[in-house]
């Protein structure tokens, strides 16, 4: 087991690719792991069939433990009397095993007869290469037996989280606190009782940057990318940050020093199946807006998959959670460790509002900020949502400011 993120002791296996039998190839997915961070798929670095997978689905292992054993070929193969497991990440430690030579004959087992292909089109077939799909593995639902593209899909998602059948009458089921939802909760805790959480709030009408919304998704500039009042939200936050640096900071307790970022790595907050995590856009101060919608709908489409890598989740500077994707009206966010403001979006709805002293139906939403007042005291937060507001109610402002 690899140490696939920063100081990582363990992970868990979510599931096997392959099988005693099969023939692997030196980068072939084997196998993907959840970490305290992410859901990992770990390549095999080596040519030959797989001997054993030392734990099953669902085991937590030590970083370091060996996890599969391969037979490699007799070129490569150790001498004998030694040990012959090969890890996904590590050396054997006993003695050393090389890499075999590229296209060389013969393993040292002989390997099973390969099972037959399961029928399915050529396009099909290639679908499943390129999502790294086992077809043997896909239960196929075409006519005749026939795997299908929808099957390949449904092969190739994420894992649902399981849902524990319970009993009639039972009165409480207990479920294990682990991988990402296990970390999430530690951090939680620790950011909670470290810094001083101040939490300000603003109501504002944003009709006019939803109107923009959709003219933008009309714009050629933008075809085929992803706009949504949370693109503009991300810009209008980066805007405020400019205005007001000293928002992008963090508090070094050992050195006692407030720590200045000069670039702001956006977190966004994304609720997956295995609980909460907050990817962030490296470098989101740089980026164009058409630039910050891809990387936007990049972070979210890999977060809802379930392939977000640990660096992703590394170095964030300061973060935006959308609560109103669930019809919340607000919400006292939680700092991520390490940074000192957050962001909370509220649900945008259809309310009466004052304009130019007449009551009309605008798009209003709410705004909470929450800050480290260590470092960020109520003048620098209130600026800050402040000029976050003055965005959103204007977007213009955008092309002024930003």
């Amino acid at each position: 087991m690899p140490d696939v993120g920063e100081g990582l002791t363990d992970a868990e296996i979510l599931a096997w690719h392959v099988r005693p039998g099969d023939k692997v190839t030196d980068g072939q997915i084997v196998c993907e792991v959840e970490t305290a961070k992410a859901a990992v798929e770990l390549p095999i670095p080596y040519d030959g069939v797989v001997h054993e997978l030392r734990y099953p689905a669902g085991a937590t292992v030590d970083v370091g433990q060996p996890i599969i054993s391969v037979r490699v070929e007799a070129e490569a193969a150790p001498e004998p009397g030694a040990r012959q497991p090969v890890l996904v990440g590590y050396g054997v430690t006993e003695t050393s095993t090389k890499r075999r030579p590229r296209k060389q004959p013969a393993s040292t087992a002989p390997a099973p007869a390969p099972e037959a292909r399961p029928p399915a089109k050529p396009p099909v077939r290639k679908l499943a290469k390129d999502l790294g799909v086992d077809l043997a593995a896909v239960t196929p639902t075409g006519a005749e037996g026939v795997v299908t593209r929808d099957d390949v899909r449904r092969a190739a998602a994420p894992p649902e989280p399981v849902v524990p059948v319970v009993p009639a009458d039972a009165r409480e089921t207990r479920i294990a606190v682990k991988g990402v939802r296990k970390a999430t909760a530690q951090a939680m805790v620790g950011s909670a009782f470290t810094a001083p959480h101040v939490t300000e709030f603003v109501t504002v009408d944003v009709t006019r940057t939803m109107k923009l919304v959709e003219e933008l998704r009309a714009d050629e500039d933008m075809a085929g990318l992803r706009v949504n009042p949370l693109l503009l939200i991300a810009k209008a936050l980066l805007v405020a940050i400019r205005r007001n640096p000293g928002i992008n900071a963090s508090w070094d307790e050992p050195a006692q020093e407030i720590v200045l970022k000069h670039y702001v790595n956006l977190g966004i907050a994304a609720a997956t199946p295995r609980g909460l995590i907050v990817p962030n856009i490296k470098d989101a101060h740089a980026k164009t807006l058409p630039e910050l919608a891809v990387a936007l709908a990049d972070l979210v489409t890999t977060a809802r998959e379930g392939r977000t890598p640990p660096t992703a989740m590394q170095g964030g500077t300061i973060t935006i959670t959308n609560v109103g994707v669930f019809g919340v009206d607000t919400g006292t966010p939680i700092l991520n460790p390490g940074e000192s403001a957050i962001l909370a979006v509220g649900a945008i709805k259809l309310q009466p509002w004052i304009v130019k002293g007449k009551v009309r139906p605008r798009q209003v939403t709410t705004l909470a900020l929450s800050f480290d007042h260590r470092l960020v005291d109520g003048e620098l937060g209130s600026k800050v949502l402040a000029d976050v507001a003055a965005v959103l109610e204007n977007p213009k402002k955008l092309f002024v400011l930003g």
